[in-house]
């Protein structure tokens, strides 16, 4: 008998009624009563001697053939032959096939074999050989059910497909599509080894507060919530900068903090309320340091995971080796749309010049030049941007957190990081000059005032820091989730991400 994997849960894998269904589930759970009533519950093991993954043996055959060794994991299949059978175990690291034979286990104990089921998870005893065919298998003389389950898995010739139900049962989704656990063993490794670069180059990680009684350090909408024992307001972080750069005030030169941040914003391929990023600020550095240390850091991530710094993302041709390219956004929109906004001696001129020659209009009759050229920028050369490009030099107006580029009026020393056509990283020459802070502030509460609810709150605690006075410094924020996406080939955000946000079904 081959028995496989039922599907109860997507209607396109299997037709299954729901009185099929219920059936399935109940004759498993009177398997798992007629186990307890016998003093076999499975659930009362609290410990099993697991000495080895199913890779350790299957990479190296050579030490463990003849050897007897101990494995545990979830059966994924199971073919029944008469006096004997073979099954498949799935561990963390892989799988490995296991040989039960009646006359090596017992009679009992391999009749008890038979009635188990796909998903059940098993410990196993036994010698380590190769079969006939080549595989290599465990030949066991004991096996022991640790856990009975209940619900039967998605069919395994097609997996779990449906991506609603795929993020709504994660646990399941790891269970069947092998893909899936290595993009999140993946992920783990990339946020590991930028932890690894930075604490190698003196970087100390801080955690800082998720509740704030402010909504500053980025242009966002926040999420709100309530503190009953003070009774007041408090907004859930939209970035972690400010408090990072209160630890450079503090003489800490060089921190990071890697976590989540929440964005009352919309959700498409690339946006997730909640997601993680990591801002780290050095002092006595700026933003072309910062361009350097994330070239590093996402170069070598990529070498990582992936063995070469060459890759495709969703079908394109990715190239991640340092340097990468740079280039000014006013020259980047000029050699898109032949505009140099900057040049026009008045906004109303840069206004005119965008409606004559992009078809451009705006809302805000007001808008000044440097916000056109951002939204110039958006328009026509954001996703043209493939390979890994620096995009520098970004207007005042919009960057109300960074120092001013000496000699150019108007522009700051800010970039943002593209590739494959969206922003990956955003970094500043750090603003440490306390009164143009203040200043920029009461322009954003001005905004903010206007009906701008994404524009910033004024951080007196944080205007306070910097007139104590912070060093010249470079700082960057990262996007996690983007660059795990890039590495992984994953076409969304909710795919690298292990509990996206879902809403609730009924």
């Amino acid at each position: 008998m081959d028995e496989r994997i039922n599907t109860p849960a997507v209607e396109e894998q299997h037709e299954m009624t729901q009185a099929e269904l219920s059936e399935l589930l109940q004759i498993r759970r009177d398997k798992l009563t007629a186990l307890q009533q016998a003093g076999r519950d499975p659930f009362e093991i609290v410990k099993y001697d697991q000495e080895l993954y199913s890779t350790d043996i299957t990479e190296h055959f050579e030490q463990y053939e003849g050897k007897r060794v101990s494995v545990a994991g979830r059966m994924m299949s199971k073919r029944i032959m008469g006096k004997a059978s073979f099954a498949h175990l799935l561990d963390y690291k892989g799988d490995i096939q296991i040989y039960v034979k009646r006359d090596d286990v017992g009679e009992e104990p391999y009749a008890a074999f038979k009635t188990m089921d796909i998903g059940d998870i098993l410990g196993v005893t036994g010698l380590v050989f190769k079969t006939k065919t080549g595989e290599i298998s465990v030949h066991c003389d004991s096996v022991t059910l640790l856990s009975k389950s209940l619900r039967p898995l998605p069919e395994k010739f097609h997996g779990l497909k449906d991506p609603e139900l795929r993020y709504r049962q994660r646990f399941v989704d790891l269970i069947v599509n092998p893909e899936v656990r290595d993009t999140f063993i993946k992920r783990s490794r990339i946020i590991a080894d930028i932890r690894e670069r930075l604490n190698a180059q003196g970087f100390i990680e801080v955690e800082t507060p998720v509740l704030n009684t402010t909504a500053s350090g980025a242009s966002a909408r926040p999420f709100i919530t309530h503190h009953n024992s003070l009774d007041i307001d408090m907004y859930m972080r939209i970035a972690t900068e400010l408090h990072l750069k209160e630890c450079i005030v503090g003489g800490l030169e060089k921190v990071y903090e890697i976590g989540r941040i929440f964005r009352n914003e919309g959700m498409d391929a690339t946006h997730n309320p909640e997601f993680t990023t990591i801002e780290l600020y050095q002092a006595y550095t700026d933003y072309h340091g910062m361009m350097d240390l994330s070239e590093d850091l996402i170069s070598h991530a990529c070498m990582l995971v992936n063995g070469t710094t060459k890759i495709q993302y969703q079908g394109m041709d990715i190239d991640l080796t340092a340097p990468f390219a740079r280039v000014t956004m006013r020259d980047a929109v000029l050699a898109k749309t032949g505009c140099d906004f900057l040049a026009c001696a008045t906004d109303e001129e840069a206004r005119a010049l965008a409606k004559d020659k992009l078809d451009m209009t705006f809302e805000d009759k007001t808008i000044t030049k440097g916000k056109i050229l951002a939204e110039a920028f958006d328009a026509f050369v954001e996703d043209t941007l493939i390979q890994p490009t620096f995009v520098i030099d970004y207007p005042v107006e919009i960057s109300p957190l960074t120092k001013r580029k000496p000699n150019v009026p108007g522009v700051t020393e800010r970039f943002e990081l593209f590739i494959a056509g969206h922003e990956y990283a955003n970094a500043f020459s750090e603003l440490n000059d306390p009164i143009d802070q203040r200043s920029r502030f009461v322009q954003q509460a001005q905004e903010r005032a206007k009906g701008d609810d994404e524009a910033m709150m004024i951080d007196e605690d944080f205007c306070l820091a910097l007139e104590y006075g912070m060093p010249p410094t470079g700082g960057i924020g990262i996007g996690i989730d983007r660059v795990v996406m890039l590495l992984t080939d994953s076409a969304t955000i909710r795919d690298v991400l292990l509990f996206p946000t879902m809403k609730p079904v009924g």
